[in-house]
C-alpha cells in the first residue's frame, strides 16, 4: 500500500517513528508538568533514540522525502521542547548557574526558524550534518541528565556544538534557494556553488 502526496510515498518507517514522537508530544509533556519523572525520563529516552532511528533509517535505506524531512523536523521540534521542559522542572537547579549559555543556543535556535519562514513561508526540514550531529549530542546530554544527573563538560559540548550547528543552519538558509533533502552542510553548498 503507497500514500502518494507531491509524489513521494509518504507511508513508510521513518516517516511512521516521527509520528509516533510526534503523538507522544502531549503524554510526555503532561508527565512532565504533573512532576511524573520517571515516567517523563522513559518517554523522553524513546523519544531521543527513535529521533536517531528515523533518520538513520531514512538515509540507510533511501526513504527520504521532504514530507518525512518536514514530519521530523516538527518532532524534532517537539521534542527539544519537552527536553528543555524537563530540564527546567527537573534539573534547573544543575544548570542555573550555567544558563546563559543555554539562552543563546535557544536565541539561535529560535532565530533560525524566522529566517526560515521569512526566507521560505515555512519551516523547512534542513538535516545538515552539524545540526544532525548536535542532535545526537544533546540528545546523549539528555539522556545523561536525566539518567545520571549533570555533567558541566558535557553541557558545555552539547550547547556549544548546537551554538555552532543553527549559526550554519542561518547562513545555509540564506544562502541557497533550494530547501530539499540531501543538503549536507554551507562548505558543500558553497562549494557547488564555485
Amino acid at each position: 500500500m503507497k500514500w502518494i502526496y507531491n509524489g513521494e510515498n509518504i507511508l513508510n518507517l521513518p516517516n511512521a517513528i516521527s509520528f509516533y514522537r510526534l503523538i507522544t508530544f502531549p503524554i510526555i509533556l503532561i508527565l512532565a508538568l504533573t512532576g511524573q519523572e520517571l515516567w517523563f525520563v522513559i518517554l523522553i529516552c524513546i523519544n531521543l533514540v527513535s529521533d536517531i532511528l528515523d533518520g538513520f533509517i531514512a538515509r540507510t535505506f533511501k526513504l527520504t522525502t521532504r514530507f518525512g524531512a518536514a514530519l521530523d523536523n516538527l518532532a524534532d521540534v517537539g521534542t527539544y521542547i519537552l527536553a528543555i521542559t524537563g530540564l527546567f522542572i527537573f534539573r534547573w537547579d544543575d544548570v542555573q548557574p550555567h544558563a546563559w549559555f543555554l539562552y543563546i543556543f535557544l536565541a539561535i535556535f529560535v532565530l533560525s526558524y524566522i529566517v526560515a519562514f521569512i526566507r521560505f513561508g515555512k519551516i523547512p526540514g534542513l538535516h545538515l550534518y552539524g545540526a544532525v550531529a548536535a542532535g545526537y549530542i544533546q540528545g546523549a546530554f539528555f539522556f545523561v541528565l536525566f539518567v545520571w544527573g549533570f555533567n558541566l563538560w558535557f553541557y558545555y559540548i552539547a550547547i556549544g556544538w548546537g551554538i555552532l550547528a543553527y549559526i550554519e543552519k542561518i547562513f545555509v538558509l540564506l544562502v541557497t534557494d533550494d530547501i530539499k533533502p540531501g543538503l549536507k552542510g554551507l562548505y558543500w553548498i558553497m562549494k557547488r556553488k564555485k
